[in-house]
């Protein structure tokens, strides 16, 4: 089979037998991870990413380059789930922008995308790694352009392409120690190449089931009881009551004046103003008491499509009446298995803060893992939480939905992961008419310490710069369970072993939680250390951290010990020193 262009239709059947190659094999990748540990991993948080462009692919009807380069480049970008994600929706941002006014594809043009999508990808990260998932996409997009002169035939090219990406895989463990030392190659590289080879199928008109339902990527049991997001302060009094949202397909003139004008329209007739311009498209959020004088501004430029209109007060109400029933069985419980009384109740900030207050100055958003971590964010001052990190990595659009959320002109973004700072820098980008800044926390503890040493008179780089010394300070400990066999600096692990992880890896292997806890601290513990904190998980009882309390103050007396219901699912502690 020999085929010479490939045309928007072709197009549409490969991407989607993409998305479902990486699908198929999502557990696969997450097997490859080098860290043994039961968090979203690589093959789920790609596996989300694609399946996010996926959606929006398989609902266009009639495709074209233009509409298929669209879809792929906004779905994927807003539904990127870790670093993985992110840089997977930026090889294929640019991707789409080389093949977006063809109507047809040739080698020369997959040859020029490859390259693109390299180049924009290596420029989305900081510091980019070799032996990674950009090492194999640029290996491909060499090989691609090495092919252009000796063939004109996409099937062959793309064999190629592919069978050269494999073997840039197969070097990985050459160019990154840790993979050669746990005996596998980079997961992300891997998700990639099944990306490639599902879209072969694709081409190749191999039967495959290219329906895509919503939801239909599974989430990891262990990541439920972490996902979704809590709003730490809502407002009762709602000044706007619709949340309005559609997608403009552009038809008339809309420059940058015109969408300024618009903007300040949409400003005067409601609040939450979200405006984000893609070439042809503009997606628009606004909460307003009359939808009908935001669409009929939006008609003046082009027609509308996913339009979407929500009664907040009516939302509000519901919310108010299933958190009390909640509220109302847990308080019935807790005084039963304690006898008498009741106890404190999670989220009282949420009852006593004032309401219906003005857009304020500065904002806070952080992610949390557990009830009492986001009890600990609510009482130092954060606005919004967004739930999952460790469990289940957030998407950038997660991040956007959260700083829609927050009414303040600069907003910090506290991702406490560094599987999250990639997905948070991406939506603070997009953000429109707010101030983001991401203050790069890689664990929870960090987050806590630089919301902590917040000051309120500094101007937002400068607090970023003072937080971020004071998070440098803050060593960080993880005792959780590993879920397969492995090799890690020397350390020998197998399923089940009890692991204690600290910020530059694996610190100690052991049987028992509360050894290991332990083994962990004392590698943590310098003559420096003034305060260590020990946040115990979902799965230890207070009277077993209180024991290891007691062990740590005996094993470390001229630190001072603090401890903390953390609630984190996963991990049974999280030790931080300071």
């Amino acid at each position: 089979m020999s085929m010479n262009t490939i045309d928007a239709k072709t197009l549409q059947k490969a991407f989607l037998a993409g998305a479902k190659g990486l699908e198929a094999k999502k557990e696969w990748i997450n097997e490859l991870n080098v860290f043994p540990v039961p968090d979203g991993d690589t093959g789920t948080n790609m596996t989300m990413t694609i399946m996010s462009a996926a959606r929006e692919v398989a609902a266009i009807e009639n495709p074209t380059m233009e509409n298929l380069a669209k879809a792929i480049s906004s779905g994927s970008l807003r539904g990127a789930r870790g670093n993985s994600g992110v840089i997977l929706s930026q090889l294929f941002r640019g991707f789409t922008k080389e093949i977006k006014p063809l109507e047809n594809i040739t080698t020369t043009t997959l040859a020029n995308a490859f390259v693109r999508a390299t180049e924009t990808a290596y420029k989305a990260v900081m510091k980019p790694k070799e032996g990674t998932i950009l090492t194999v996409a640029k290996g491909m997009a060499d090989k691609a352009v090495e092919l252009v002169t000796e063939t004109e035939d996409i099937i062959e090219f793309a064999r190629k392409v592919i069978e050269h990406g494999d073997y840039v895989l197969s070097q990985t463990p050459e160019m990154l120690p840790i993979l050669k030392q746990a005996g596998v190659v980079d997961s992300g590289g891997q998700g990639l190449m099944q990306v490639m080879k599902g879209c072969l199928d694709g081409l190749l008109g191999k039967e495959t089931d290219l329906s895509v339902e919503p939801g239909a990527v599974s989430i990891p049991e262990a990541a439920k009881a972490g996902q979704g997001q809590k709003s730490v302060l809502e407002e009762a009094d709602i000044k706007f009551g619709y949340c309005t949202e559609f997608i403009i397909n552009v038809e008339k003139t809309y420059s940058d004046r015109e969408e300024r004008e618009f903007k300040a329209y949409l400003e005067s007739i409601g609040d939450s103003i979200v405006v984000v311009s893609d070439d042809d498209v503009v997606k628009v959020h606004v909460h307003t008491n009359d939808p009908g004088l935001a669409i009929q501004k939006a008609l003046t430029f082009g027609s509308l499509s996913r339009m979407k209109i929500d009664n907040m007060r009516e939302e509000h109400q519901e919310r108010l009446i299933m958190d009390s029933e909640k509220k109302a069985r847990e308080q019935k419980a807790q005084e039963q298995a304690a006898g008498s009384g009741s106890l404190p109740e999670y989220g009282k900030k949420e009852d006593s803060s004032p309401k219906g207050e003005p857009r304020k100055e500065y904002g806070f958003i952080a992610v949390s893992i557990g009830k009492g971590f986001g009890e600990i964010f609510e009482g130092i001052g954060a606005d919004y939480l967004i739930e999952g990190g460790q469990t289940m990595n957030p998407s950038t659009e997660d991040m956007l939905n959260a700083i829609d959320r927050v009414n303040a002109d600069t907003i910090y973004i506290l991702p406490n992961n560094s599987n999250i700072i990639l997905a948070a820098e991406q939506a603070a980008s997009l953000a429109e008419g707010k101030n983001i800044v991401v203050v790069p926390s890689k664990t929870v503890p960090q987050g806590i310490t630089a919301v902590i040493n917040f000051a309120p008179d500094l101007p937002p780089e400068e607090n970023k710069k003072a937080m971020m010394a004071e998070m440098s300070r803050v060593k960080t400990g993880q005792i959780t369970y590993a879920v397969r066999d492995t090799m890690i600096d020397d350390k020998e692990i197998h399923a089940g072993d009890i692991m204690g992880i600290g910020d530059a890896g694996i610190l100690c292997v052991g049987k028992s939680v509360m050894d290991t806890a332990l083994d962990t601290l004392k590698a943590m513990v310098d003559e420096e250390s003034e305060l260590i904190t020990i946040y115990y998980g979902a799965d230890i009882t207070e009277d077993t951290a209180e024991k290891l309390l007691e062990k740590v103050e005996e094993a470390c007396p001229d630190c001072e010990v603090e401890l903390h219901s953390g609630g984190q699912p996963i991990y049974y502690y999280l030790i931080s020193v300071e």
